[in-house]
């Protein structure tokens, strides 16, 4: 088996059970891309089992910290198993499901959702590529689906040295699915939509705004970087009058009215903007349009903490002109999917938008991902998605 040993004083970590070696903490040794290495400390004491990447700054991933751990077919099978086990404990409102998410499930490098019967994976590091087609077989026998799409399309993949690949991996056939959350039917493409098809982490925070738009009687409600409008079924099931989807997808907006029309929901109170968010906000606001309800679910704006002073910037003006938009008692979600920027750090940034904005509100709740999402101890950066709740001061 090959190794690589750590710099003195690097092995802290690992000790802490975390999953990653970076490339400066390697002294010496090496790999293919994807094999299997022992991972010791600067005195050859052993430390975990991992796969090894060549091209990446994270130079290794562990599988298991567990010296007489084989990383092997059984191990990838038992992992699945257990990780798809797990979801079936999970009080989830729907057939749309994150079964494996990375390291929070011992798989760093794999994400798979499923669709109804349909699995979506994403294949993103150099040691789940090398045991791609362990992973897709196990992944059928555990889950009883037959059919699996790969979108292993992510930018992260060239990080690893890994082309980009899409298509089906197991079974074909057609690439439009239909799920339902919380009594609404959205659909979705695996071939096309972003990520695996679909943002399943926001289905509970969905259901959420529907329920409050009911409480609290919200009747002009905004979708900013709507996408499909998930959030937009969700209010106008809730009883809102009036939805206004903004996005800069074309695409993406036609799947919102489809969403309308496929849950019997009245078209006329559902209207689609392909524009700029940044400049829709601007022009609202010179415009004196008002909304009750604001969401801002915006794309990534800081990838890793490097770009956290840029990315704040643009947090703070988005969430500012929200504010400004939302009349008295209104509410806002906004959202931040950044991984560079940590929940505390997110919630300063929003206050002082309402700073700048001279506003107050009521901090209704912390919104996170969706339970099928876990974030473990010892890994806080799976902590991706965070989220505010804010009932602004009438």
């Amino acid at each position: 088996m090959k190794s690589i040993r750590l710099r003195e004083g690097k092995e802290r970590s690992l000790q802490r059970h975390h999953p990653w070696v970076f490339e400066g903490s390697v002294a010496k040794g090496g790999a293919d891309s994807g094999e299997t290495v022992r991972i010791e400390d600067s005195g050859g004491g052993f430390l975990a089992w991992g796969a090894f990447s060549p091209a990446s700054a994270i130079r290794a991933r562990a599988w298991s910290f567990d010296e007489y751990e084989r990383i092997d077919g059984t191990f990838f099978r038992r992992r699945i198993e257990r990780a798809v086990a797990l979801r079936g404990r999970m009080p989830i409102a729907s057939n749309g499901v994150r079964l494996v998410h990375g390291e929070a499930d011992g798989l760093p490098g794999l994400i798979v959702d499923r669709y109804d019967q349909t699995l979506s994976a994403q294949f993103l590091a150099a040691g789940t590529e090398r045991w791609k087609a362990v992973i897709a077989d196990a992944l059928l026998v555990a889950t009883g689906c037959s059919r699996l799409y790969e979108r292993s399309d992510s930018s992260v993949r060239g990080l690893e040295g890994l082309p980009s690949v899409a298509g089906w991996l197991r079974g074909d056939g057609a690439t439009e699915v239909v799920i339902e959350e919380h009594g609404v039917q959205l659909t979705l493409d695996v071939s096309f939509g972003h990520k695996t098809g679909f943002y399943l982490d926001q289905r509970d925070n969905r259901a959420l705004l529907g329920r409050w738009v009911r409480h609290y009687g919200l009747k002009r409600v905004l979708n900013a970087y709507s996408y499909t409008g998930g959030f937009s079924v969700a209010a106008l099931a809730g009883g809102a009058a009036r939805v206004t989807s903004v996005d800069s997808s074309a695409p993406a907006l036609e799947r919102v009215q489809r969403h309308v029309a496929l849950n019997g929901l009245d078209a006329s109170k559902s209207e689609c903007l392909d524009a700029d968010v940044n400049q829709f906000l601007r022009d609202s606001l010179k415009a004196s349009r008002r909304f009750d309800c604001i969401v801002l679910d915006p794309p990534k704006f800081a990838p890793t903490a490097a770009h956290a002073e840029r990315a704040a910037r643009a947090y703070k003006d988005i969430n500012r002109l929200a504010l400004e938009l939302l009349e008295p008692g209104g509410l806002l979600l906004t959202f931040s999917c950044s991984g560079g920027i940590n929940a505390d750090l997110f919630h300063k940034i929003v206050a002082g938008a309402a700073i700048d904005a001279r506003v107050d509100g009521a901090l209704l709740q912390r919104l996170e991902a969706a339970c099928d999402h876990p974030t473990t101890l010892v890994f806080p950066e799976g902590e991706y998605l965070k989220g505010l709740a804010i009932l602004k001061a009438a």
